[in-house]
């Protein structure tokens, strides 16, 4: 990107966070947003101007027929945001466009055979992360998702985990830390918690994390951030190392707010 679109983009970004918040906004975050209405008012209000800079920032684009409204914009502005709220980055710099379906939609798919014939088809999907700037979203999930903050099932935070993920241009669950030094624990404690997650599923034993962490490094950071900020009691009861590693990367502790009384 070029410094002079850089710098337009920061002034639209800057106004829209200057602007007042819109109470209509506020009944949004308030109805749908558990996570959300569990943080206290200073985060509260960091966040608010998060999702207005984001907003004027990212193009959302409805799809399958579905109308955009400011309900579904905020709803995953907000989800997004959260997972930047302690954080000194730029928001998900080379994203985009989030494209939104009504319900669960099917995208093509590629598989290599072990003797490398390339066999095409679909797949249903709840939402999906593209490395060229762009979230993909059902809108059904999105909304389920967030009414539920404690059962370790959340899209957007999935996908906008993934995002984080790409910022080095590389899906492989290690994103850009703010250290150098914060590597080699980074690799120690997911791999293990990784390769701990395979075999309990190999061994058929329940799990604090969704199998599906288990399909690859890169999946096993986004189900682990769900997990993080839905099940943080548990995850941190089971697995305080990795814990440990998201609460330094997120710079948050979900646990503490699972336990704030409103």
């Amino acid at each position: 990107m070029s410094s002079w679109f850089a710098a337009i983009r920061a002034a639209k970004r800057r106004r829209a966070m200057e602007a007042p918040f819109p109470p209509a906004w506020d009944e949004i975050l308030e109805r749908n947003l558990p996570l959300v209405t569990r943080l206290d008012e200073d985060d509260r209000a960091t966040l608010r101007k998060m999702v207005q800079g984001f907003l004027a920032e990212k193009r959302f684009e409805g799809l399958g027929g579905l109308e955009l409204t400011d309900e579904i914009r905020v709803t995953i502005a907000a989800q997004a945001c959260l997972l930047l709220l302690h954080r000194d980055h730029a928001c998900y710099p080379k994203l985009r466009s989030i494209l939104v379906y009504p319900t669960t939609y099917e995208a093509p798919t590629q598989t290599m055979s072990p003797d490398g014939v390339m066999t095409e088809g679909r797949q249903r999907r709840l939402g999906e992360a593209w490395t060229l700037g762009s979230v993909v979203l059902a809108w059904d999930s999105v909304r389920g998702g967030a009414a539920d903050p404690k059962d370790g099932q959340n899209v957007v935070l999935h996908e906008f985990a993934h995002q984080l993920d790409m910022e080095d241009s590389a899906a492989d669950g290690a994103p850009v830390l703010e250290r150098r030094g914060m590597y080699a624990a980074w690799a120690r404690v997911l791999g293990a918690e990784y390769e701990d997650l395979q075999e309990s599923i190999r061994r058929r034993q329940r799990t604090v994390m969704d199998r599906y962490g288990a399909t690859n490094p890169a999946e096993f950071f986004a189900v682990a951030t769900e997990t993080f900020f839905e099940k943080p009691r548990q995850l941190k009861k089971k697995h305080p190392e990795l814990y440990e590693q998201l609460q330094a990367f997120y710079r948050q502790d979900p646990e503490r707010l699972a336990t704030r009384r409103r």
